[in-house]
C-alpha cells in the first residue's frame, strides 16, 4: 500500500511528519543474519514501534546489517527509542536463535554500540528544501507549492 507522505499528521497544537531511516549493524560485522532471522527481526520492529506510537514504513537487511524506515511522532525521545530498540531485539534473537549466534558471538553480543540514523524529508528532496528555504525572502523565484528545477 503506497503511503502518503505529503499529508501531515497532527497532535494537539502540532503539525508533523518525521521519518527515520536507522540503519543498525551486527557487533564485528559478523554476517550471521539469515532470511528467517530478518524476518523475525521485522516483527519485533514493528510491535516495539507500535509500542512506542510510530510505524515501520519499510524494512531490509542483509547478513551483517539492517535498515529501518520508520515514523515516530516528536514526543519520541529518539535516543531512548533506539536504545530500547536495540536491547529488546537483541535479548530475543539471542534467545530465539542461540544455536545459529553462538559460532559468532560467545558473550552476549548483537548489535554494534554504533548506529545510523537520517531524518528523511518525505517527496522533497533535499536541494528542494534548500532551494525553499533559500527564497523565502523573494518567494516568486519558486513556483507554487515546491518545485525541483
Amino acid at each position: 500500500m503506497e503511503q502518503d507522505f505529503t499529508t501531515l499528521k497532527t497532535r494537539n497544537h502540532s503539525a508533523y511528519r518525521l521519518c527515520y531511516h536507522l540503519v543498525l549493524s551486527m557487533k564485528y560485522r559478523h554476517q550471521c543474519l539469515n532470511p528467517e532471522m530478518l524476518d523475525r527481526l521485522e516483527v519485533i520492529f514493528t510491535d516495539l514501534l507500535v509500542k512506542w506510537g510510530g510505524e515501520l514504513i519499510e524494512f531490509g537487511g542483509e547478513p551483517d546489517h539492517v535498515h529501518l524506515l520508520f515514523e515516530v511522532d516528536p514526543t519520541v525521545r529518539l535516543s531512548d527509542f533506539v536504545k530500547n530498540l536495540k536491547s529488546v531485539s537483541a535479548r530475543k534473537m539471542r534467545q530465539e536463535f542461540a544455536q545459529q549466534l553462538r559460532p559468532f558471538y560467545w558473550k552476549p553480543y548483537f548489535w554494534n554500540r554504533a548506529y545510523g540514523l537520517i531524518t528523511t524529508v518525505g517527496r522533497a528532496n533535499i536541494e528542494t528544501l534548500l532551494k525553499y528555504i533559500e527564497n523565502q525572502d523573494n518567494p516568486r523565484q519558486l513556483r507554487p507549492p515546491l518545485t525541483s528545477e
